[in-house]
């Protein structure tokens, strides 16, 4: 018996089984942080995190690297903008409550 070489015509190679990459779900989510909630941002930045660390690991197929990459950057865009907007809502709101405040007890 001999063993033929895993780059032999006719002999599969024995390749480990990956999962599949996650990367337009997670660009998408990405992308949906910025028009709808922050929950979407979140979400993309964490499965963002694992599945790069995943695909680091050689356990997710590393194809989709880049939109991944992708994803978890407008995840984390995505929550900068939406803590950034929660702050100046809340000034405003203050700011505006104010200025009511003491313009109805000049009165």
């Amino acid at each position: 018996m001999t063993q033929l070489p895993p780059s032999a015509p006719g002999v599969p190679a024995a390749t480990p089984t990956v999962k599949p990459h996650r990367g337009v779900m997670i660009l998408v989510f990405g992308i949906l942080g910025f028009v709808c909630c922050i929950i979407f941002s979140i979400v993309a930045w964490v499965m963002g995190n694992k599945d790069l660390a995943e695909m680091a690991a050689g356990r997710m197929d590393r194809s989709g690297e880049g939109l991944t990459k992708a994803g978890k950057i407008c995840g984390i865009v995505g929550v900068a903008l939406n803590i950034v907007f929660l702050v100046v809502t809340l000034l405003m709101w203050l700011f505006f409550s104010a200025a009511i405040f003491a313009k109805f007890s000049q009165m």
